[in-house]
């Protein structure tokens, strides 16, 4: 085949017409680039022969056999046909059943050899279903060999893939360019990157397949953390008139309670970011009750005494609402007027929102979505904070970081990630972890209970309702679906009120409700109206309701142990003792776990990390909303030490002369892809 570029279509290839074309393009793959990086999903060892007496039931095996039966093709039941014959290496014979391939009769031929491939099953007997099959020969295509298995869609084989991945490698191998340094590659001791992808599509051993899969995983590494260098020199190029920062000592002579050691050390990082002439970028995270939102007081008091206005974002009316009222009662005390903007407002309130927000008089305005509107006009924003963070896209917090020239970012996070993860989510920011709990918080008791405890369960909801409580009762479905029985908030509500609890107040909330529906019922709620509110997990970042002491959680088994954490912690909010019920049937022994290390521990970055080690990283990358990259080959739980190591090497990028030199280009450019999402940052 002659040579061709990475950015020839797949049409090209030989095989690829204009239906193959568009299987791949499924796959995201329109490109020979593309193909090229479209890296196996997992590999199958087929370079030992073994023996059939050798065979374990269930282990794949290659092994060599003769046809000693002439094929025999049947008809089960319309539309399946059953293929049988025996093989034999001499130390064993063994059945063969093919299903639906009746065209096997003409490949397969009594007295000769075939190369099998397959899993030794019990059933009718011990027997081989489906197996991969070739012919004895030198130019083995799949025997032979550690075999890539590549992630396919409806209509497109294995087979099929490698060989167009094969094409894309034999024309386009050698226009890859090499975008490590050389001094990092040695000091590594890692391959270099036509190796790594010829490998890594065709490794000839596991050796050289673990060389190519180092290399890629440091080069993925890397390019992460060289990104984050460059986005952080960038960000400390943004230069501001440094904050002359005021007493503190009157902001905490205004609190009702004491800071903990952990905002205390949060509030000096803010106040020494302020200081510098450098544009803060900072996330506070913290733990559920850490007390964030007196950080986020700390910080628009520094905003208000340094003569700027401050942004409050909160994904919610209803927590906005909570916000305001909050810090309005503190930061009242010190002068700071607080203003609330949202879409609930009438137009004359609205309006002279809009003008105390304009004319300067409103120090910090506290809203949701409402704020990034064009018509929310500051006189000197020079501080916006963003409560729960991930919870807005890239996009909607540059908008209202937009409303100033270059204002300081403060992000708050009760989201318990793993410190392993931090550096990954948040390698870009400064970060404040808040630590500790304000004294007197107590323990939330949690108990994990099965079905069979489900009447004193509901005695023990009475009896807190009696004594003057309220409970959260939280269902992992909105509505009953007959291919996953679960509990559904709408029935279980239904069932609770009426069969249950017909002398008590028994609401609903979830998800499918309209905007306005879910802030009434949360405001009747939090104003003592309803005893008992079932709900999904649109309550786990939500109002505080310190009348509430209980939280029954149903399947508990279906949410992972960081969500799990989060809706724990809408109780315990008062002085009140409070408690956590799991509901869970489960018997896979890793769910239970989970559900008996949240029974230990109230601690959410411990909990978060046992969840990183027996989940893996998915749970804290699911949504995209963080604008950062995911990873195709590297793997956050397995390849720790890689990351560190590329961590390192990436400070080759730090100086000014390297981003500038032409033999970074393609380097840069990488980096630029990867981070496509964050626009112009590396212009």
């Amino acid at each position: 085949m002659d040579a061709m570029q990475l950015n020839t279509p797949v049409t090209e290839l030989n095989g690829v017409g204009q239906t193959r074309s568009r299987l791949l393009s499924r796959l995201g793959i329109e490109t020979l680039g593309d193909l090229l990086s479209f890296f196996p999903r997992t590999y199958e060892d087929r370079t030992k022969i073994v023996k059939l007496c050798d065979m374990q039931v269930d282990v794949p095996a290659c092994f060599r056999a003769t046809v000693i039966s002439l094929p025999r093709t049947s008809r089960i039941r319309k539309g399946m046909t059953i293929t049988k014959l025996t093989v034999s290496d001499m130390t064993a014979r063994i059945r063969i059943v093919f299903f639906n391939k009746p065209y096997i009769t003409d490949q397969l031929h009594y007295g000769e050899d075939y190369l099998f491939y397959g899993c030794l099953r019990e059933g009718y007997g011990l027997q081989i279903q489906n197996p991969d099959v070739e012919p004895v020969r030198d130019d083995r295509t799949k025997t032979g060999r550690i075999l890539p298995i590549y992630p396919l869609t409806a209509g497109l084989t294995n087979y099929q893939l490698c060989s167009y991945v094969q094409q894309a490698v034999r024309s386009c191998l050698a226009q890859l360019p090499e975008i490590l340094p050389d001094s990092v590659r040695k000091q590594y001791d890692l391959c270099g990157i036509r190796e790594a992808y010829a490998a890594i599509h065709a490794p000839k051993d596991h050796e050289q397949l673990a060389r190519a899969r180092r290399r890629l995983i440091f080069e993925e590494f890397f390019l992460f953390s060289a990104g984050l260098s460059i986005l952080r020199s960038s960000r400390e190029k943004q230069l501001v008139e440094p904050w002359e920062t005021a007493d503190l000592s009157l902001f905490r002579a205004a609190l009702p309670y004491t800071l903990t050691g952990a905002q205390q050390r949060a509030i000096r990082d803010i106040a020494e970011s302020l200081r510098t002439g450098v544009r803060m970028n900072r996330l506070v995270q913290g733990d559920v009750g850490s007390g964030k939102t007196a950080v986020a007081a700390a910080a628009a008091f520094l905003a208000h005494h340094a003569g700027f206005q401050t942004a409050f974002m909160a994904p919610t009316e209803i927590l906005a609402e909570q916000h305001a009222k909050t810090l309005g009662a503190l930061l009242g005390k010190l002068d700071i007027e607080v203003v609330l903007l949202t879409g609930a407002l009438s137009a004359p309130e609205r309006r002279w929102v809009l003008s105390r927000i304009e004319d300067g008089h409103a120090g910090l305005v506290v809203g949701t979505h409402a704020l990034l509107t064009d018509r929310v006009t500051f006189k000197n924003l020079g501080l916006v904070i963003t409560d729960e963070q991930h919870r807005f896209g890239v996009a909607q917090r540059a908008k209202l970081a937009g409303k100033s020239a270059a204002p300081h970012m403060l992000f708050l996070s009760a989201t318990p990630i793993p410190r392993t993860l931090a550096m990954i989510l948040y390698g870009d920011m400064a970060v404040s972890v808040l630590d500790e709990l304000p004294p007197g918080r107590k323990k939330i008791d949690t108990f994990l209970v099965d079905e069979s405890k489900r009447e004193r369960a509901h005695a023990f909801i009475r009896a807190q309702v009696m004594a003057g409580h309220q409970v959260y009762v939280v269902c992992p479905a909105v509505e009953d679906n007959e291919d996953f029985p679960l509990k559904s908030a709408e029935v279980w509500s239904d069932h609770l009120q009426k069969e249950v609890f017909p002398d008590l107040r028994v609401g609903l909330i979830h998800g499918r409700l309209r905007s306005e529906e879910k802030d009434q019922v949360m405001q009747r709620f939090s104003q003592g109206e309803l005893d008992i509110l079932v709900a999904t997990t649109v309550i786990e970042v939500g109002v505080d309701v310190p009348n509430a002491t209980l939280m029954v959680i149903e399947n508990a088994e279906r949410f992972g142990m960081s969500q799990l954490h989060q809706l724990r912690g809408r109780v315990g909010r008062g002085e009140s003792q409070s408690y956590c019920i799991l509901f869970s049937d489960a018997k896979n022994e890793e769910a239970r776990k989970r559900l008996k290390a949240l029974c230990a521990s109230n601690d959410g970055f411990y909990l978060a990390e046992q969840d990183l080690a027996l989940r893996g990283p998915g749970d804290f990358f699911g949504s995209r909303q963080h604008g950062l990259p995911q990873f195709r080959v590297a793997d956050l739980q397995l390849d720790m030490k890689t990351l560190r190591e590329a961590q390192d090497a990436s400070g080759v990028l730090q100086s000014e002369e390297v981003l500038h030199d032409p033999a970074y280009a393609p380097l840069l450019e990488r980096i630029k892809q990867l981070f496509r999402e964050k626009g112009d940052i590396f212009q």
